[in-house]
């Protein structure tokens, strides 16, 4: 098990070039997450908090400043390194579950372990055993399309942490999702840190999400980070 990792930016700014004119998302923002617990980034629609996760996560580069994990600093690393690093220390998870079709819901599980060159014995009980935890035994051997989006998202959460990584990153989980499914995927996001010992940044726009994480930030049009009173302190 991880214990959870420190996520730190500096000086970070994120630019595009929009009809020549130069879109600036993020600007010199310095700010630090609380490491093994979960935080919520909320905001406006526009304001950037995607791009923020996509920085945090080494899927895309500042224009300026730095994304420290641990005390690696992702600029450093050449984009191999940054691949490799990636697949050992980050899950990722997203509002549309990007599962592999024509696999079933274990074999997509077990891929990351795959890939990380773990015995195929190992990653199928690895990943019968994460299946279990979040109620899916049952859907081992179905396909995504014989399950529900529900079902779906809870396959690829445990396809994100059936490594340990020490961070993991979420953009939208729930919003694709019915009430009733959103709670069950709400319960296992919320539940990482203390279940794997991970650090947990999630973006959404869902108050009932939000309300219910360790840390609630807010993004603010200029890009930067404010945090709000936790549910834990309410």
């Amino acid at each position: 098990m991880s214990a959870g990792i420190r996520v730190a930016v500096k000086n970070l700014t994120k630019e595009y070039l929009d009809a020549e004119k130069t879109l600036r998302v993020i600007k010199e923002l310095s700010f630090e997450f609380v490491s093994a617990t979960t935080t919520a980034i909320v905001g406006a629609s526009g304001v950037g908090k995607s791009t923020l996760l996509h920085l945090l996560g080494g899927l895309d580069s500042p224009t300026q400043g730095e994304v420290w994990i641990g005390e690696t600093s992702l600029s450093s690393l050449s984009s191999e390194e940054l691949a490799k690093f990636r697949g050992q220390n980050i899950g990722f998870v997203f509002q549309f579950h990007h599962l592999l079709p024509d696999f079933t819901a274990l074999e997509n599980v077990a891929m990351p372990l795959l890939i990380q060159n773990f015995s195929q014995s190992e990653a199928i009980k690895r990943s019968k055993a994460v299946l279990a935890k979040f109620g899916l035994s049952s859907r081992c051997s179905h396909l995504p399309s014989a399950l529900s989006g529900g079902e779906q998202q809870r396959v690829a959460i445990a396809r994100a942490v059936v490594a340990q990584p020490p961070l993991i990153v979420a953009d939208e989980p729930t919003g694709n999702l019915d009430r009733d499914s959103a709670k069950k995927v709400e319960d296992i996001l919320l539940a990482l840190p203390e279940d794997y010992g991970c650090t947990v940044i999630i973006v959404t726009h869902s108050g009932a999400l939000a309300a219910r994480a360790s840390v609630t930030v807010e993004m603010t049009p200029e890009g930067g980070l404010e945090q709000k009173i936790s549910s834990a302190e309410a």
